[in-house]
């Protein structure tokens, strides 16, 4: 069982899954952070994508439930394929695109980030928010570029050191968490390494993790121990997001997501 300081990673994946389906979005985020990360892609036009009249391919990766995907194909007439490894996750992202009435240009599919499913230079944007984490940011912006159209941006949300220094409980959480959270500038020359230009980084908000994630996740946990009743490992793993949310309240002026935008070269 895991204990407070192990990684989410060390509980059951079908668990997991079941929990954050619950939630609209699976991680820190909102709307307007996914808008003004928007605002920094243009399309092949050389237009604000969200005013491009040329039809763009954009891929979610790691979309989850499709709650940030949504706002994209709101505000923008791309074609999106959202991609994740949870067939749950993916039958509920169809749901919503199909309640929205964008299912004619909006499709999950389930596959895995570790190799994407898309022809090598078929994409205008890849996005993902909150979950290139799940193959290591330096891999991910490597490895997906070439799905990538010369031209095309990548956009992605990365846990990010605010401060060179840190105390020592929330440094061990994360190193054991997520070995890659590095400071920004880390972030930004691995793009550069990896041929990007940056275009942009900005941190998301507080209210991304307390409003948009912390918040709803209360009901979320609630309802999530009344289907699991007595059942120890869903408990534990409840510690493990309570323990999580005490931390981000102790800590949050050390660490957060930051937005990164860079352009393929």
């Amino acid at each position: 069982m895991a204990e407070k300081n192990e990684s989410i990673y060390a509980f059951d994946y079908s668990m997991i899954c079941d929990y954050f389906s619950l939630l609209n979005r699976q991680g820190p985020g909102s709307p307007a952070a996914t808008l003004r990360a928007l605002e920094f892609i243009e399309g092949p036009d050389g237009q604000p994508l969200t005013v491009s009249g040329v039809p763009v391919q954009l891929a979610d990766i790691g979309c989850g439930t499709g709650g940030q995907t949504m706002i994209l194909a709101e505000h923008t007439t791309a074609r999106i394929t959202g991609l994740d490894l949870s067939p749950q996750f993916i039958d509920l992202f169809n749901r919503n695109a199909e309640s929205l009435g964008f299912q004619n240009r909006v499709h999950g599919v389930n596959g895995t980030m570790e190799k994407l499913p898309f022809e090598r230079d078929s994409i205008d944007v890849i996005w993902g928010e909150g979950s290139i984490a799940h193959i290591g940011f330096e891999r991910g912006i490597r490895e997906w570029k070439t799905v990538l159209k010369t031209g095309g941006y990548i956009a992605v949300t990365d846990a990010t050191w605010f401060t060179d220094e840190r105390p020592d409980e929330i440094e061990t959480f994360w190193n054991d968490s997520y070995p890659e959270i590095g400071t920004t500038a880390e972030k930004i020359a691995q793009l550069q390494t990896a041929g990007y230009k940056p275009v942009a980084a900005f941190a998301l908000p507080e209210n991304c993790w307390t409003d948009n994630y912390f918040v709803p996740a209360v009901d979320a946990r609630r309802q999530f121990l009344e289907r699991r009743a007595g059942d120890k490992a869903a408990e534990a793993f409840i510690r493990f997001q309570e323990h999580e949310a005490e931390l981000y309240e102790k800590y949050k002026q050390y660490y957060g997501y930051v937005f990164y935008i860079g352009k393929k070269l």
